[in-house]
């Protein structure tokens, strides 16, 4: 089955719990990106995290970006998200692949680094974006995804995010959760839920064992009363054209335009999120500059 997201409420309203399957999505960053393992795993994470966060907190044609820049060896991570469920995403340095960490899993939270932030910015077509930051606590990032919704949502929230990667580099599971608290939960079903987070397998073990997403929430509830709300496909789409890039070309200096036409004879643009290539003739950049001047 495709990738989909299963989005609950728990107890009549006590808590929403959305589960996600993002196999393929993250396998088709993984494939476009040429990413090794520990680099897999950190972008993995973060369009994870960028799902939930997305088709949580979004509506209509709302969009947030989610950039995590710990300053660790793959560089900077950004993932676009929607409320339809597509998310892409990229990160500086997609060649990184260092030891195992003393769990024997790949170590994400070094390749990811701690000195510095996650953003996430918001764009719900109002003119101006919001925008909160928070510095990385873990590195992990499903503590820093939890961390952003206590402090620039004020969302009580627990995430879970994991990808297991195989040793071709290529993505076997990748899965997620996010429960966040609504003010009627008592402290006693948090407590309670808070135990089971710590006691359960990584979402991606219980992928591994044929569990879907429901199962999953079966397991984070057995004893409450969960109503599934929705289950909506997700998956890794760019909404990047030819078009798009003409619009950037048609914003750069002139003289850099005359350049590329008279000593390059051409341009190549390339997508950071999907990796695809345009190729602008000659005649193509004499056209968007002709355009852009007599603007």
């Amino acid at each position: 089955m495709a990738d989909y997201l299963v989005k609950s409420l728990i107890d009549d309203g006590m808590f929403r719990a959305y589960v996600v399957d993002a196999t393929d999505t993250v396998a088709e960053a993984q494939q476009r990106h040429d990413t090794w393992s520990s680099a897999t795993a950190a972008l993995g994470r973060t369009l994870i995290g960028t799902l939930l966060l997305s088709t949580s907190l979004l509506k209509g044609k709302e969009k947030l970006t989610v950039k995590v820049d710990g300053h660790g060896p793959v560089g900077a991570i950004v993932a676009d998200g929607n409320a339809d469920g597509t998310v892409k995403g990229y990160l500086m340095y997609p060649h990184v692949s260092l030891p195992l960490n003393e769990k024997h899993k790949i170590d994400v939270k070094k390749a990811v680094g701690v000195q510095g932030m996650m953003t996430v910015t918001k764009d719900q077509g109002l003119g101006q974006p919001y925008t909160g930051q928070v510095p990385l606590i873990s590195g992990e990032l499903g503590e820093d995804f939890t961390y952003y919704l206590a402090k620039s949502e004020q969302i009580p929230s627990a995430v879970g995010v994991s990808v297991f990667v195989q040793p071709n580099n290529t993505v076997k599971v990748a899965g997620g959760f996010m429960i966040q608290v609504m003010p009627g939960a008592s402290d006693a079903a948090i407590a309670r839920l808070e135990k089971r987070i710590k006691e359960m397998p990584m979402v991606s073990e219980l992928l591994l064992d044929g569990q879907k997403p429901e199962d999953i929430l079966q397991l984070l509830f057995p004893d409450e009363k969960v109503k599934i709300l929705q289950k909506m496909p997700v998956g890794f789409k760019c909404d990047c054209s030819k078009e798009r890039f003409a619009k950037s070309l048609a914003a750069i200096q002139p003289a850099a335009l005359k350049e590329m036409i008279e000593e390059d004879h051409g341009a190549e643009a390339v997508c950071h999120f999907c990796g695809k290539k345009y190729q602008f003739s000659e005649d193509d950049l004499r056209q968007i500059l002709a355009e852009a001047q007599a603007k």
